[in-house]
């Protein structure tokens, strides 16, 4: 069984893995392929996720049944005491995801401010109707 998920990469890639997985959801992807159909689709991934995140979770063999590959995330695999776990860096460590809060189109969905039409811009609607009979 595979899991692939992944945020921000491109359509066309989307796309690619529909060819071999089942997607689920928005960049969720699963099914049952082989190891070594598997090992080319994540190279593939690897290859055209551009700056988007990937992560693959995979059956093996093994005391945890489970294993995973990772790709542009700022989370990392580390192996403790023959367990292999995600490791979140402290906020020091973490990057910089650059200014926090509502973008501004949220900001208008959020409190009701509706996009102004660019054709009558607010400086320009008329006030009256103007009467052409």
């Amino acid at each position: 069984m595979v899991v692939l998920v992944l945020t921000a990469c491109p359509e066309g890639l989307r796309g690619h893995l529909t060819r071999w997985l089942l997607e689920i959801s928005a960049g969720v992807f699963v099914g049952h392929i082989s190891a070594r159909v598997r090992t080319l689709l994540w190279a593939r991934v690897v290859q055209l996720s551009g700056d988007g995140r990937a992560i693959m979770v995979y059956s093996q063999r093994g005391e945890q049944r489970l294993s995973f590959e990772v790709h542009n995330h700022h989370w990392r695999p580390v192996d403790y005491d023959g367990v292999r776990l995600m490791m979140r860096p402290s906020e020091k460590q973490s990057p910089s995801l650059g200014r926090t809060g509502w973008s501004k189109a949220g900001r208008r969905k959020r409190f009701g401010q509706g996009r102004r039409s660019p054709t009558n811009p607010p400086s320009q609607v008329n006030e009256k109707p103007q009467d052409h009979g």
